[in-house]
C-alpha cells in the first residue's frame, strides 16, 4: 500500500523494498500500465479521449486513448476556470460588495437611494448580507428616504443558454440552475427549512430560512407521518405571475431531524433584494419606498456607506471544485470578463483566451464555466497541458491542487472507490453530465511508487444511442489502470 502517496520516498526506503514490491505486484495482478481498461468502453459505443503522463519527463505518455479527440469535459471544465481565476486574481483576492447612495446621511436620515452594488462575490451569503447592515447601522443610518436599488450592473440578469436555466425560468426541481447575477446571495436559491408537526397525520412545519417576511410563497403539502416511517420530500420552485412558489411535497416522520431544502429562484437579484430589505427592517432601518431593480452603472458621484468582503479566492475555490457548485463557477467565470454585463460566451472566452496561451494546448471550446453547457469541447492532452501548467506555477499550485479532491477524503462519496493505491495517490475533478448525452469525465494529479508526479485526463461522451453510463463503469476500469501506472513507475 502507498498510503503516503503524498510524501515523497526516500531512494534508501524504495531501494530494499522495490524488488519485493514488483515481484508481489507481478505475482497478484500483471502490469497493465496503460488505458486498456478505460478502453474498453469504445467497444460499448462511447468516445474516449485519455492521456497520462509524467511530470518533469519529456517522454512520451505513460497511456493515450485519442488524446487530442474534442470532447465534453462536463464539470472538468471548473478546472480550467480555477486555473484562469488564480493566475487572473492570485489566491488571495476578495470580491467587494458594498452599500452606497448619492445622498446625504443626515440626522441618521439617507435622503437618497440606498444602492446595493453587486461585487460578483460567488459566496455571498445571508451572513455577509447580515453583516453589510450591521456596517450600515455603525455608519449612523436609521431611515433611507428613498428605494434600496440591488444593482447588478457588471452582469445580470445573465441569458440562460442551457435547457436546464432557460426552463428554470418558470419552474426548477434543482438548486443549480439557479439564475445567475453580480448581485445574488445564497447561490441564486431560495431556502425552505421543513420539520415535522408535533402529531401525525399534521402537516409538516416549514419556513424560510432566512425570514417568514420574504417574497416567496410556500405551498406545504409535506404531511407529518408517525415514528420511523421515512422521510421523503420532493419540492420546486414555480414562478407564476404573482412571484416565486415553493411547493414541497411528501411525508417527513415525527422523530425525523428538521432539514433544509434549497431550489433555485426566479431571479438571483430579487432575492438579494428581499433579503437585504428584510434584514434593514430587523436591524430598524426603515425603507420608505421598497425595492428595485437596475442594471445600469451606479452614479458616479456615490460614495461607499458600508461594505464586506468575500472569502479568498483560494476558498472560494474549495467550494467550486469540491461541490462542483455550478451558480459559483459562472458567476467567478463572468469575473473574468472586464466589460459591463457580461454574459456565458464572454466567461468561456475569457477561458478559451487562459488555455490557448498556454503552449501545445490545442483547440478548444468553452461556453461557461460550470461545465453545464454541453457545448464545451476539449481533449485529454489539452486538459494535462493546463494541469502541468499549473503545477510549474509554484505560487498558484498549492491553492490549486487543494481544490480538487483525494477518493478516500473527498466530500463525494462515489469516488471513493478502488484500492488504498488510487485512493491515496490520486487528486482529481470529475464532470458529470446526462442529457443531452452521458458525460463522464475525471482529470487531476498522481504520485507514482517512486515519488513521481503524473497527471492524467479521462473524457468518456456518450450519443442518442449509447446505454446509460453510470460512474462505476468509468471508475472501477481507471481506478485499475491508474494503479498500474503508479505501481510501474
Amino acid at each position: 500500500m502507498l498510503r503516503g502517496g503524498w510524501q515523497r520516498f526516500s531512494s534508501s526506503d524504495w531501494g530494499w523494498r522495490s524488488a519485493v514490491g514488483v515481484l508481489s505486484l507481478l505475482i497478484s495482478c500483471p502490469l497493465w500500465a496503460d488505458f486498456g481498461r478505460v478502453g474498453q468502453l469504445q467497444e460499448k459505443g462511447f468516445a474516449v479521449s485519455a492521456e497520462a503522463r509524467l511530470l518533469n519527463a519529456d517522454a512520451a505518455p505513460l497511456a493515450s486513448i485519442e488524446p487530442m479527440s474534442q470532447l465534453s469535459p462536463a464539470s472538468v471544465t471548473k478546472a480550467y476556470l480555477a486555473a484562469a481565476a488564480l493566475e487572473r486574481f492570485g489566491p488571495q483576492h476578495r470580491f467587494t460588495s458594498q452599500l452606497i447612495s448619492s445622498g446625504r446621511v443626515q440626522d441618521g436620515v439617507l435622503r437618497g437611494d440606498l444602492i446595493f452594488e453587486g461585487g460578483g462575490d460567488p459566496g455571498l451569503t445571508t451572513e455577509d448580507i447580515w453583516r453589510l447592515v450591521q456596517r450600515l447601522q455603525q455608519a449612523g443610518v436609521r431611515q433611507v428616504e428613498g428605494a434600496l436599488v440591488v444593482n447588478q450592473w457588471r452582469f445580470g440578469p445573465v441569458d440562460c443558454i442551457t435547457t436546464d436555466r432557460c426552463d428554470a425560468l418558470t419552474r426548477v426541481a434543482n438548486a443549480y440552475s439557479a439564475p445567475l447575477s453580480s448581485a445574488g446571495v445564497n447561490f441564486g436559491s431560495w431556502c425552505a427549512n421543513v420539520a415535522p408537526a408535533s402529531a401525525p397525520g399534521n402537516p409538516a412545519r416549514i419556513s424560510l430560512c432566512d425570514s417568514q417576511s420574504l417574497g416567496a410563497t410556500i405551498d406545504n403539502r409535506v404531511v407529518t407521518k408517525p415514528d420511523n416511517s421515512g422521510t421523503e420530500i420532493s419540492a420546486e420552485r414555480i414562478t407564476n405571475a404573482d412571484g416565486d412558489v415553493f411547493r414541497l411535497s411528501g411525508q417527513i416522520s415525527t422523530n425525523a431531524r428538521a432539514r433544509d431544502v434549497y431550489r433555485g429562484a426566479g431571479d438571483a437579484a430579487e432575492v438579494t433584494a428581499e433579503v437585504l430589505l428584510d434584514m434593514l427592517r430587523q436591524a430598524g432601518i426603515s425603507v420608505r419606498d421598497g425595492w428595485r431593480l437596475t442594471s445600469v452603472r451606479p452614479p458616479g458621484d456615490a460614495q461607499r456607506l458600508a461594505a464586506v468582503d468575500s472569502k479568498p479566492l483560494q476558498e472560494l475555490l474549495l467550494r467550486i471544485m469540491n461541490y462542483s457548485n455550478n451558480y459559483m463557477a459562472d458567476v467567478l467565470a463572468l469575473n473574468l470578463v472586464e466589460s459591463p454585463q457580461a454574459q456565458l460566451r464572454e466567461a468561456g472566452l475569457a477561458l478559451e483566451h487562459y488555455a490557448q496561451s498556454l503552449p501545445g494546448h490545442g483547440p478548444l471550446t468553452l461556453y461557461s464555466g460550470s461545465g453545464l453547457t454541453t457545448e464545451n469541447r476539449t481533449s485529454a492532452h489539452g486538459i494535462n497541458v493546463m494541469l502541468t501548467e499549473m503545477f510549474h506555477e509554484s505560487a498558484l499550485f498549492p491553492s490549486f491542487i487543494a481544490a480538487f479532491q483525494s477518493p478516500a477524503n473527498g466530500v463525494m462519496r462515489f469516488i471513493r472507490r478502488g484500492s488504498d493505491t488510487f485512493q491515496h495517490n490520486v487528486m482529481l475533478k470529475t464532470g458529470t453530465l446526462n442529457q443531452p448525452f452521458a458525460v463522464r469525465a475525471a482529470a487531476g494529479y498522481f504520485r507514482t511508487a517512486q515519488g513521481r508526479w503524473g497527471v492524467f485526463s479521462v473524457l468518456v461522451n456518450g450519443n442518442a444511442s449509447t446505454p446509460y453510463l453510470n460512474w462505476s463503469q468509468v471508475l472501477d476500469p481507471l481506478t485499475q489502470d491508474l494503479e498500474a501506472m503508479i505501481l510501474a513507475n
